[in-house]
Protein backbone atom coordinates (compact mmCIF):
# COMPACT_ATOMS: atom_id res chain seq x y z
CA UNK A 1 0.00 0.00 0.00
CA UNK A 2 1.53 3.37 -1.01
CA UNK A 3 2.56 5.67 1.81
CA UNK A 4 0.31 8.74 2.13
CA UNK A 5 2.42 11.92 1.83
CA UNK A 6 2.41 14.23 4.84
CA UNK A 7 0.88 17.61 4.05
CA UNK A 8 2.53 20.88 5.02
CA UNK A 9 -0.65 21.56 7.00
CA UNK A 10 -0.05 18.46 9.15
CA UNK A 11 3.62 19.33 9.64
CA UNK A 12 2.60 22.79 10.86
CA UNK A 13 0.06 21.28 13.28
CA UNK A 14 2.58 18.83 14.74
CA UNK A 15 5.18 21.53 15.53
CA UNK A 16 2.60 23.75 17.23
CA UNK A 17 3.16 22.72 20.89
CA UNK A 18 6.87 23.53 20.51
CA UNK A 19 6.14 26.92 18.95
CA UNK A 20 3.74 27.74 21.78
CA UNK A 21 6.39 26.89 24.35
CA UNK A 22 8.99 29.01 22.54
CA UNK A 23 6.52 31.90 22.45
CA UNK A 24 5.98 31.61 26.19
CA UNK A 25 9.75 31.70 26.75
CA UNK A 26 10.08 34.71 24.43
CA UNK A 27 7.41 36.63 26.34
CA UNK A 28 9.17 36.03 29.64
CA UNK A 29 12.60 36.70 28.13
CA UNK A 30 13.52 38.79 25.07
CA UNK A 31 9.96 40.05 24.58
CA UNK A 32 9.39 40.99 28.21
CA UNK A 33 10.29 44.65 27.80
CA UNK A 34 7.70 45.22 25.05
CA UNK A 35 5.11 43.24 27.03
CA UNK A 36 5.66 45.33 30.18
CA UNK A 37 5.36 48.55 28.16
CA UNK A 38 2.12 47.35 26.57
CA UNK A 39 0.67 46.42 29.97
CA UNK A 40 1.33 49.89 31.38
CA UNK A 41 -0.23 51.61 28.36
CA UNK A 42 -3.38 49.47 28.40
CA UNK A 43 -3.88 49.87 32.15
CA UNK A 44 -3.73 53.65 31.82
CA UNK A 45 -6.11 53.91 28.86
CA UNK A 46 -9.79 54.81 29.08
CA UNK A 47 -10.63 53.29 25.68
CA UNK A 48 -9.00 50.05 24.52
CA UNK A 49 -9.72 48.42 21.15
CA UNK A 50 -8.86 44.81 20.31
CA UNK A 51 -8.82 44.11 16.60
CA UNK A 52 -7.60 41.93 13.74
CA UNK A 53 -8.95 40.24 10.63
CA UNK A 54 -9.25 36.59 9.59
CA UNK A 55 -7.45 34.24 11.98
CA UNK A 56 -6.16 37.24 13.93
CA UNK A 57 -9.76 38.30 14.55
CA UNK A 58 -10.51 34.83 15.89
CA UNK A 59 -7.55 35.17 18.27
CA UNK A 60 -9.14 38.41 19.44
CA UNK A 61 -12.40 36.56 20.13
CA UNK A 62 -10.51 34.13 22.35
CA UNK A 63 -8.60 36.82 24.22
CA UNK A 64 -11.46 39.30 24.73
CA UNK A 65 -12.91 36.94 27.33
CA UNK A 66 -9.76 37.27 29.46
CA UNK A 67 -10.25 41.04 29.51
CA UNK A 68 -13.96 40.70 30.35
CA UNK A 69 -13.36 38.18 33.16
CA UNK A 70 -10.81 40.58 34.65
CA UNK A 71 -13.32 43.48 34.67
CA UNK A 72 -11.28 45.28 31.99
CA UNK A 73 -13.72 45.49 29.06
CA UNK A 74 -12.36 46.20 25.58
CA UNK A 75 -14.00 47.14 22.30
CA UNK A 76 -13.70 44.04 20.12
CA UNK A 77 -14.11 45.23 16.51
CA UNK A 78 -13.13 43.57 13.22
CA UNK A 79 -10.35 45.60 11.56
CA UNK A 80 -12.31 46.12 8.33
CA UNK A 81 -15.24 47.52 10.30
CA UNK A 82 -13.01 49.63 12.54
CA UNK A 83 -11.39 51.26 9.52
CA UNK A 84 -14.63 52.19 7.80
CA UNK A 85 -17.28 52.56 10.50
CA UNK A 86 -15.74 53.96 13.68
CA UNK A 87 -14.41 57.24 15.02
CA UNK A 88 -11.46 56.59 17.33
CA UNK A 89 -11.31 58.80 20.45
CA UNK A 90 -8.05 60.63 21.14
CA UNK A 91 -5.86 58.83 23.64
CA UNK A 92 -7.32 55.41 22.83
CA UNK A 93 -5.14 52.31 22.75
CA UNK A 94 -5.48 49.83 19.90
CA UNK A 95 -4.24 46.25 20.31
CA UNK A 96 -3.83 45.17 16.69
CA UNK A 97 -3.22 41.48 15.93
CA UNK A 98 -1.85 40.52 12.49
CA UNK A 99 0.52 37.70 11.50
CA UNK A 100 2.03 39.60 8.55
CA UNK A 101 1.24 43.16 9.58
CA UNK A 102 0.69 43.94 5.88
CA UNK A 103 -3.02 43.27 5.28
CA UNK A 104 -4.70 46.25 3.64
CA UNK A 105 -7.09 46.84 6.54
CA UNK A 106 -4.25 46.79 9.07
CA UNK A 107 -2.17 49.27 7.08
CA UNK A 108 -5.16 51.60 6.74
CA UNK A 109 -5.92 51.25 10.44
CA UNK A 110 -2.42 52.42 11.33
CA UNK A 111 -3.03 55.61 9.39
CA UNK A 112 -6.38 56.10 11.11
CA UNK A 113 -4.79 55.57 14.52
CA UNK A 114 -2.13 58.22 13.78
CA UNK A 115 -4.76 60.72 12.70
CA UNK A 116 -6.83 60.01 15.82
CA UNK A 117 -3.94 60.24 18.26
CA UNK A 118 -4.36 56.61 19.30
CA UNK A 119 -1.50 54.42 20.54
CA UNK A 120 -1.02 51.14 18.66
CA UNK A 121 0.25 47.96 20.27
CA UNK A 122 1.12 45.63 17.39
CA UNK A 123 1.12 41.86 17.99
CA UNK A 124 2.61 40.20 14.93
CA UNK A 125 4.88 37.45 13.62
CA UNK A 126 6.68 39.59 11.05
CA UNK A 127 9.36 42.05 12.18
CA UNK A 128 9.53 43.50 8.65
CA UNK A 129 5.76 44.09 8.36
CA UNK A 130 4.15 47.53 8.42
CA UNK A 131 2.54 46.86 11.81
CA UNK A 132 5.83 46.01 13.51
CA UNK A 133 7.55 49.02 11.94
CA UNK A 134 4.84 51.59 12.73
CA UNK A 135 3.29 50.45 16.02
CA UNK A 136 4.24 52.47 19.08
CA UNK A 137 4.81 49.18 20.91
CA UNK A 138 5.56 46.25 18.61
CA UNK A 139 5.31 42.81 20.22
CA UNK A 140 6.93 40.58 17.59
CA UNK A 141 6.55 36.82 18.10
CA UNK A 142 9.28 35.06 16.09
CA UNK A 143 8.00 31.74 14.71
CA UNK A 144 8.51 29.80 11.51
CA UNK A 145 5.64 30.93 9.30
CA UNK A 146 3.04 28.36 8.26
CA UNK A 147 3.00 27.03 4.71
CA UNK A 148 -0.53 28.23 3.91
CA UNK A 149 -3.33 27.89 6.49
CA UNK A 150 -2.62 29.84 9.66
CA UNK A 151 -1.70 27.34 12.38
CA UNK A 152 1.27 28.44 14.47
CA UNK A 153 0.79 32.09 13.57
CA UNK A 154 -2.78 31.84 14.90
CA UNK A 155 -2.06 30.20 18.24
CA UNK A 156 1.17 32.06 19.04
CA UNK A 157 -0.45 35.45 18.46
CA UNK A 158 -3.43 34.33 20.56
CA UNK A 159 -0.99 33.35 23.32
CA UNK A 160 0.81 36.69 23.17
CA UNK A 161 -2.44 38.67 23.24
CA UNK A 162 -3.71 36.43 26.04
CA UNK A 163 -0.61 36.99 28.16
CA UNK A 164 -1.04 40.73 27.61
CA UNK A 165 -4.68 40.51 28.74
CA UNK A 166 -3.81 38.37 31.74
CA UNK A 167 -0.97 40.70 32.73
CA UNK A 168 -3.25 43.74 32.49
CA UNK A 169 -5.93 42.14 34.68
CA UNK A 170 -3.44 40.55 37.09
CA UNK A 171 -4.60 36.99 36.43
CA UNK A 172 -1.27 35.77 35.05
CA UNK A 173 2.35 36.31 35.99
CA UNK A 174 5.11 34.66 33.97
CA UNK A 175 7.89 35.47 36.40
CA UNK A 176 6.37 34.43 39.70
CA UNK A 177 7.35 37.78 41.24
CA UNK A 178 3.86 38.67 42.46
CA UNK A 179 1.52 37.01 44.94
CA UNK A 180 -1.50 37.14 42.65
CA UNK A 181 -0.95 34.05 40.52
CA UNK A 182 -3.76 31.94 39.03
CA UNK A 183 -3.46 28.37 37.74
CA UNK A 184 -2.73 29.93 34.34
CA UNK A 185 0.94 30.55 35.14
CA UNK A 186 3.71 29.97 32.64
CA UNK A 187 4.47 26.63 34.29
CA UNK A 188 0.93 25.27 33.93
CA UNK A 189 0.70 26.48 30.33
CA UNK A 190 3.98 24.72 29.56
CA UNK A 191 2.59 21.48 30.97
CA UNK A 192 -0.54 21.84 28.83
CA UNK A 193 1.49 22.45 25.65
CA UNK A 194 3.70 19.42 26.29
CA UNK A 195 0.70 17.21 27.06
CA UNK A 196 -1.06 18.36 23.89
CA UNK A 197 2.01 17.43 21.86
CA UNK A 198 1.97 13.93 23.36
CA UNK A 199 -1.77 13.62 22.68
CA UNK A 200 -1.55 14.34 18.93
CA UNK A 201 -0.80 10.73 17.81
CA UNK A 202 -3.74 9.42 19.85
CA UNK A 203 -6.04 12.08 18.45
CA UNK A 204 -4.96 11.13 14.93
CA UNK A 205 -5.75 7.48 15.65
CA UNK A 206 -9.25 8.47 16.80
CA UNK A 207 -9.79 10.47 13.63
CA UNK A 208 -8.71 7.64 11.32
CA UNK A 209 -11.49 5.33 12.51
CA UNK A 210 -14.23 7.90 13.14
CA UNK A 211 -17.39 8.09 11.04
CA UNK A 212 -17.87 11.73 12.07
CA UNK A 213 -15.76 12.75 9.07
CA UNK A 214 -17.91 12.86 5.96
CA UNK A 215 -16.94 14.69 2.75
CA UNK A 216 -19.49 17.27 1.58
CA UNK A 217 -21.35 17.24 4.91
CA UNK A 218 -22.88 20.36 6.44
CA UNK A 219 -20.74 21.53 9.37
CA UNK A 220 -21.71 23.68 12.38
CA UNK A 221 -19.23 24.71 15.07
CA UNK A 222 -20.50 25.76 18.50
CA UNK A 223 -18.65 27.11 21.54
CA UNK A 224 -18.77 29.52 24.45
CA UNK A 225 -16.38 31.84 26.24
CA UNK A 226 -12.73 31.79 25.27
CA UNK A 227 -13.29 28.86 22.91
CA UNK A 228 -15.64 30.85 20.68
CA UNK A 229 -12.66 31.95 18.60
CA UNK A 230 -11.74 28.26 18.17
CA UNK A 231 -15.15 27.58 16.62
CA UNK A 232 -14.72 30.47 14.18
CA UNK A 233 -11.17 29.37 13.38
CA UNK A 234 -12.44 25.83 12.65
CA UNK A 235 -15.02 27.30 10.28
CA UNK A 236 -12.23 29.12 8.43
CA UNK A 237 -10.11 25.95 8.21
CA UNK A 238 -13.04 24.08 6.64
CA UNK A 239 -13.36 26.86 4.07
CA UNK A 240 -9.63 27.24 3.35
CA UNK A 241 -8.48 23.63 3.70
CA UNK A 242 -11.43 21.34 3.08
CA UNK A 243 -12.91 23.82 0.56
CA UNK A 244 -16.29 23.15 2.16
CA UNK A 245 -18.84 25.62 3.58
CA UNK A 246 -19.26 25.74 7.36
CA UNK A 247 -20.61 28.06 10.01
CA UNK A 248 -19.83 28.96 13.62
CA UNK A 249 -21.70 30.60 16.48
CA UNK A 250 -22.15 30.63 20.23
CA UNK A 251 -23.81 27.52 21.64
CA UNK A 252 -26.35 29.69 23.42
CA UNK A 253 -27.22 31.53 20.21
CA UNK A 254 -27.66 28.24 18.35
CA UNK A 255 -30.56 27.37 20.67
CA UNK A 256 -32.52 30.46 19.57
CA UNK A 257 -33.65 29.43 16.09
CA UNK A 258 -30.73 27.90 14.17
CA UNK A 259 -31.50 24.45 15.64
CA UNK A 260 -34.22 24.17 12.97
CA UNK A 261 -31.51 23.02 10.53
CA UNK A 262 -30.71 19.83 12.48
CA UNK A 263 -30.90 16.67 10.36
CA UNK A 264 -29.03 13.42 9.83
CA UNK A 265 -26.76 15.09 7.26
CA UNK A 266 -25.35 17.71 9.66
CA UNK A 267 -22.04 17.41 11.54
CA UNK A 268 -21.55 19.41 14.72
CA UNK A 269 -18.28 20.32 16.39
CA UNK A 270 -18.76 21.53 19.98
CA UNK A 271 -16.26 22.93 22.47
CA UNK A 272 -17.16 22.25 26.11
CA UNK A 273 -15.85 24.86 28.54
CA UNK A 274 -13.74 23.61 31.42
CA UNK A 275 -15.94 25.25 34.08
CA UNK A 276 -19.14 26.90 32.80
CA UNK A 277 -22.35 25.56 31.21
CA UNK A 278 -20.94 22.05 30.93
CA UNK A 279 -24.06 20.01 31.71
CA UNK A 280 -26.23 22.33 29.63
CA UNK A 281 -23.97 21.95 26.59
CA UNK A 282 -23.62 18.20 27.03
CA UNK A 283 -27.44 18.14 26.99
CA UNK A 284 -27.35 19.99 23.65
CA UNK A 285 -24.96 17.34 22.31
CA UNK A 286 -27.28 14.55 23.50
CA UNK A 287 -30.29 16.14 21.86
CA UNK A 288 -28.41 16.67 18.59
CA UNK A 289 -27.51 12.97 18.50
CA UNK A 290 -31.10 12.00 19.36
CA UNK A 291 -32.18 14.04 16.33
CA UNK A 292 -29.76 12.06 14.14
CA UNK A 293 -26.86 14.51 13.82
CA UNK A 294 -23.23 13.47 14.41
CA UNK A 295 -21.39 15.34 17.17
CA UNK A 296 -17.67 15.96 17.77
CA UNK A 297 -16.81 17.17 21.28
CA UNK A 298 -13.60 18.90 22.40
CA UNK A 299 -12.97 19.61 26.07
CA UNK A 300 -11.72 18.46 29.45
CA UNK A 301 -13.16 15.63 31.57
CA UNK A 302 -15.68 14.52 28.96
CA UNK A 303 -17.62 11.23 29.08
CA UNK A 304 -16.31 8.97 26.30
CA UNK A 305 -19.84 8.26 25.05
CA UNK A 306 -20.95 11.91 25.02
CA UNK A 307 -20.30 12.29 21.28
CA UNK A 308 -19.47 10.42 18.09
CA UNK A 309 -15.91 11.75 18.25
CA UNK A 310 -14.66 12.91 21.66
CA UNK A 311 -11.31 14.64 22.19
CA UNK A 312 -10.10 14.75 25.79
CA UNK A 313 -7.87 17.78 26.40
CA UNK A 314 -5.01 17.98 28.88
CA UNK A 315 -5.88 19.74 32.11
CA UNK A 316 -5.58 23.51 31.90
CA UNK A 317 -7.42 26.56 33.21
CA UNK A 318 -10.71 26.83 31.34
CA UNK A 319 -10.12 30.42 30.20
CA UNK A 320 -6.83 29.31 28.56
CA UNK A 321 -8.22 26.16 26.96
CA UNK A 322 -8.38 27.90 23.58
CA UNK A 323 -4.61 27.62 23.16
CA UNK A 324 -4.82 23.83 22.75
CA UNK A 325 -8.47 23.09 21.97
CA UNK A 326 -8.02 24.13 18.35
CA UNK A 327 -5.46 21.36 17.72
CA UNK A 328 -7.92 18.43 17.43
CA UNK A 329 -10.05 20.50 15.01
CA UNK A 330 -6.95 21.25 12.93
CA UNK A 331 -6.17 17.53 12.71
CA UNK A 332 -9.74 16.76 11.66
CA UNK A 333 -9.66 19.49 9.00
CA UNK A 334 -6.41 18.10 7.56
CA UNK A 335 -7.76 14.53 7.39
CA UNK A 336 -11.13 15.61 6.00
CA UNK A 337 -9.41 17.66 3.30
CA UNK A 338 -7.57 14.54 2.11
CA UNK A 339 -10.75 12.42 2.28
CA UNK A 340 -12.52 15.09 0.21
CA UNK A 341 -9.79 15.22 -2.43
CA UNK A 342 -8.93 18.80 -1.49
CA UNK A 343 -5.42 20.20 -1.13
CA UNK A 344 -5.07 22.06 2.20
CA UNK A 345 -1.63 23.34 1.18
CA UNK A 346 -2.85 25.59 -1.66
CA UNK A 347 -5.33 28.42 -2.01
CA UNK A 348 -7.36 28.54 -5.22
CA UNK A 349 -8.49 32.13 -4.84
CA UNK A 350 -7.07 33.67 -1.66
CA UNK A 351 -3.71 35.38 -1.26
CA UNK A 352 -1.58 34.61 1.77
CA UNK A 353 -1.70 38.34 2.52
CA UNK A 354 -4.59 40.45 1.17
CA UNK A 355 -3.06 43.78 0.22
CA UNK A 356 -5.80 45.35 -1.93
CA UNK A 357 -9.34 46.45 -1.15
CA UNK A 358 -11.62 45.18 -3.91
CA UNK A 359 -12.74 41.97 -5.58
CA UNK A 360 -11.62 38.38 -5.20
CA UNK A 361 -9.67 37.58 -8.36
CA UNK A 362 -6.09 38.66 -9.19
CA UNK A 363 -5.93 41.98 -10.98
CA UNK A 364 -4.99 41.88 -14.69
CA UNK A 365 -3.02 44.44 -16.73
CA UNK A 366 -5.22 47.46 -17.14
CA UNK A 367 -8.07 45.69 -15.33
Amino acid sequence: MPKVPITHFLRDIRRQPGELQRTLEHLSGAGRGALDSAVLVVRAARHVYLTGIGSSWHAGLNVSVLFQLGARPVYLVDAAELVQFAAIPAGAVMIVISRSGRSVEIVQLLGKARASGATVIGITNAAEGTLAREAAIPLVIPVELDHAISVNTYTTLALAAGVLAGSVTGSVDLTGRTAKISCATGESLSRAFAAAGRAIPGWQAQIEKSEWLAPKSVSYFLARGSSLGSAYEARLMWEEGVKSPATAMGTGSFRHGPQEIVSTDVRFGMWIDGAKMREQDLAVARDLRTLGARVMLIGQRLPEDAGDLVFELPETASEWQFLIDIIPAQLVAERLARLSGSDPDTFRLSSFVVEDEAGLLPKTEGG
